[in-house]
């Protein structure tokens, strides 16, 4: 089967999954899949939408079928279908009864491996069943972890001889190397639907196929441990927010100076008001990209200063973050240096050496570790604790991604209350 691109239109919004589906056709798509938010939250009225727009394009229906298979898949199919998925890990009678209703109604059934441990196995059984197409899908949610497709994608290449899907984070670069592993259908999602020129986007992933020579992009793409400093500078402290379930900011810390950013690892400082001694030794205790965090209890006098804020220069540190007190800021800002301060006060403290240095600290409710993620710019400081800094870093960019696809719609004419129809979603 030569390869075929299709597009993965997980909106909640018809209208807008509609208006990227005409870009992505004009871009070369080959074919539509109402994605399984788009069918919750419009109903089979998407896929008929759908057929009624693009009556001669393939239109697959992610149904993600786990009961009632044969009502479900030809339900499916009536409102224009051609494909419908079921679920691998669904019982094989839901499986079997999927298939049976297609033979009578004239559709074809995807079976989608997400979930199903051992893939190649139960690949081979339901291509045995009748199946017409494996899903190899990589769940948004892994993906975010660093989790990619290509593994299960040879494994299940080798079992079976009917066309694979693969689905999970493919791009203009990634394109080529799914296909090398075995995918005749490249579903792609965010790489296109996330993009401000869908039709472009498209097009890139289109020349990449035909070519067989990766097209660079910008975005799209899902770092491990060793790239996530890249991102992180990339996204914004509400960006993370948003993805950490709205999580809180360090309470009452400002920066410095607008338009500087620290991205770095945490090093902690424990101290008393006014006394610097911790504070300056922990510069020596940290390792080149770190950022200093220091807890003064939110009060002077100043534990830090111009001559501290050279000593992180020296030592390429990445920034400093005080809940308490800060001076010398004309100077510090002279410098570049990106720091963030409760308070900013003329009056320093004492060299007294209480405190501990790489100890767990807390600021308002925000518990701060050494090795925790900080991300600081003009709206905050947020803090990312190391277990999920891959995950979280991936979904800040992913958030990112989806909000320069709506900036460009609302560039276009459209308004936020439109983009989102917020009325619609509003709690009752």
């Amino acid at each position: 089967m030569k390869p075929v691109l299709q597009i993965a239109l997980d909106f909640v919004v018809l209208n807008r999954a509609v208006k990227l589906a005409e870009e992505a056709v004009e871009g070369g798509a080959d074919w539509l899949e109402a994605g399984t938010p788009l069918i919750k939250s419009e109903g089979l009225d998407a896929v008929r939408e759908l057929r009624r727009r693009f009556p001669d394009k393939t239109i697959i229906a992610d149904m993600k079928i786990m009961d009632a298979g044969r009502i479900e898949s030809e339900s499916a199919a009536k409102a224009g279908a051609n494909i419908v998925g079921v679920l691998g890990v669904s019982s094989d009678a839901t499986i079997k009864e999927c298939i049976e209703a297609g033979r009578n109604y004239g559709f074809e059934v995807i079976v989608d491996m997400i979930g199903v441990s051992d893939v190649a196995t139960r690949a081979k059984q339901v291509e045995e069943f009748g199946a017409n197409y494996i899903g190899i899908h990589i769940a948004i949610d892994e993906q975010m972890e660093g989790v990619a497709p290509f593994d299960k994608l040879r494994q299940v290449a080798k079992a079976v001889s009917i066309p694979i899907a693969i689905a999970g984070g493919i791009n203009s670069e990634t394109v080529v190397d799914a296909i090398d592993a075995g995918a005749s259908i490249i579903v792609v999602g965010g790489a296109i639907t996330k993009s401000p020129d869908a039709k472009s986007a498209t097009a890139d992933i289109k020349r990449a196929m035909e070519t067989h020579q990766k097209v660079e992009t910008k975005y799209f793409k899902r770092v491990t441990g060793d790239d996530i400093r890249k991102v992180l500078l990339d996204v914004s402290t509400a960006n993370i927010s948003d993805v950490m379930h709205r999580a809180r900011e360090l309470e009452g810390i400002k920066a410095i100076k607008p338009d500087l950013k620290a991205v770095g690892k945490a090093i902690t400082v424990r101290t008393y008001p006014g006394d610097w001694s911790k504070p300056v030794l922990a510069i020596d205790e940290a390792q080149e990209g770190d950022v200093i965090v220091i807890d003064a209890q939110g009060k002077g006098p100043a534990v830090w200063g111009e001559q501290a804020t050279r000593s992180c220069i020296q030592k390429k540190l990445a920034g400093v973050v005080i809940n308490g007190g800060i001076r010398d800021v004309a100077e510090i800002r002279k410098l570049n240096f990106p720091a963030f301060s409760k308070l900013i006060m003329p009056a320093a403290g004492e060299p007294r050496g209480w405190g501990e240095i790489g100890v767990p600290i807390k600021i308002g409710d925000v518990e701060v570790r050494t090795g925790d993620w900080v991300i600081g710019d003009d709206d905050g400081v947020m803090i990312i604790p190391q277990e999920i800094a891959v995950e979280m870093a991936n979904r800040a960019m992913s958030w990112k991604e989806k909000e320069n696809r709506e900036i460009k719609e609302i560039e276009e004419g459209s308004t936020l209350g439109k983009v989102s129809e917020v009325i619609r979603w509003e709690k009752h």
